[in-house]
């Protein structure tokens, strides 16, 4: 997370919506551990990692769209799934939701 709060704190000082995934829990072995934050910008810009990339997508498209936080359990088997409120065997499991900064439109 710490590589990214720079980019967070101009975002956040611009009062630009953004959407933020972070890793709460994992099982067995994943690219990377909880705390572990991915950020999308109002461009489309992404910054950050919840993962070695195969699962960033499940979770940084849908961020933006997100009002209230959600967990998210992503699989990082052959095909990439996206499961809401967990799912058997899942080996990383997200939070994902939106940042509204006070003024933003």
């Amino acid at each position: 997370m710490r590589e990214i709060l720079a980019v967070l704190d101009r975002w956040y000082a611009a009062r630009v919506r953004f959407g933020l995934a972070t890793v709460v829990s994992v099982s067995h072995s994943a690219p990377r551990g909880p705390g572990a934050a991915l950020a999308v910008g109002p461009d489309g810009e992404v910054v950050g990692s919840v993962s070695g990339g195969c699962v960033e997508g499940a979770v940084s498209e849908p961020a933006q769209e997100v009002g209230t936080p959600e967990e998210v359990a992503v699989s990082v088997a052959a095909e990439i799934v996206a499961l809401r409120w967990g799912g058997s065997g899942a080996p990383l499991s997200t939070t994902r939701g939106a940042i509204h900064p006070p003024g933003a439109p």
